[in-house]
């Protein structure tokens, strides 16, 4: 199990997390799916984690979910437990996820790399909901997720077509922060992660991821309020004595360990 996902820590603090069934194109599997997850909850632990980047094996990044598992549960066979963490669990994760897409990504795959909070896509990369021409709906709240991120009709021609679009259309539409050739990809994803790891402070990305993800359920004045609660509390944090220190002593921060 330890080899569906492969783990690599840096000096900068990024851990690189590789799904690794490249004779699939790393098509999920509960498995998988539940290496993953403990992978990130292990990491949200670790003070030495400080951003993470996700990218597949080989030429895919997830080409949804394995036809193995469709099958079995097509014909009734199916008698593995999943996992009781949701999909969505990686937005619970107080530490910045950078998805590298460096292939397919179909389905579930797409699930999983809109789930993270940035997405760095290889321009050739292929990309589909597919749901619609496999008899599916659309699955793990990409329904909820695509219009806010790219607009309804957007959402409805990808979501309603299963079509397949390139890593560079995925950037046009807003599905991703950047497209890059894809030999250059897991570089820029660790470069940009390494930028997190140095000069952010790993509480205030904690508290800014939660209040991202959480404030789509919420009003404006909640949301400002709520902020202002957060801002209060980040007074007393040892980040802020040394965000301004560094930043008038012109030099690096020392942010201490989430």
């Amino acid at each position: 199990m330890a080899e569906l996902v492969l783990s690599t820590l840096d000096d900068k603090g990024v851990l690189t997390l590789t799904f690794n069934r490249p004779d699939t194109l790393n098509a999920w599997t509960d498995a998988m799916g539940r290496r993953y997850f403990d992978l990130l909850a292990e990491a949200e632990q670790d003070p030495g984690v400080r951003a993470v980047v996700v990218t597949g094996a080989g030429r895919g990044f997830c080409s949804g979910a394995d036809f193995k598992t469709l099958t079995a549960i097509q014909t009734g066979s199916y008698d593995e437990a999943p996992d009781p963490r949701p999909n969505t669990f990686p937005t619970t994760i107080a530490k910045p996820i950078i998805a590298a897409v460096n292939g397919a990504c179909a389905g579930l795959g797409m699930v999983h790399a809109l789930v993270c909070d940035l997405v760095f896509t290889a321009e050739e990369a292929k990309w589909t909901t597919a749901f619609p021409r496999r008899g599916l709906v659309a699955e793990y709240g990409l329904s909820w997720v695509l219009p806010r991120v790219m607009g309804q009709q957007r959402a409805m021609d990808i979501l309603l077509s299963g079509r397949v679009f390139s890593g560079r259309e995925a950037y046009e539409l807003g599905l991703a922060n950047r497209a890059v050739p894809g030999a250059d990809l897991l570089d820029q994803a660790r470069a940009y992660a390494g930028e997190l790891a140095v000069h952010s402070s790993p509480a205030s990305m904690a508290v800014i991821k939660r209040q991202v993800w959480h404030d789509w359920d919420t009003t404006l004045e909640e949301s400002a309020k709520a902020a202002t609660q957060e801002m209060l509390a980040s007074f007393g944090r040892p980040d802020f004595a040394e965000g301004v220190a560094s930043f008038l002593e012109r030099r690096p921060p020392t942010f201490p360990p989430l």
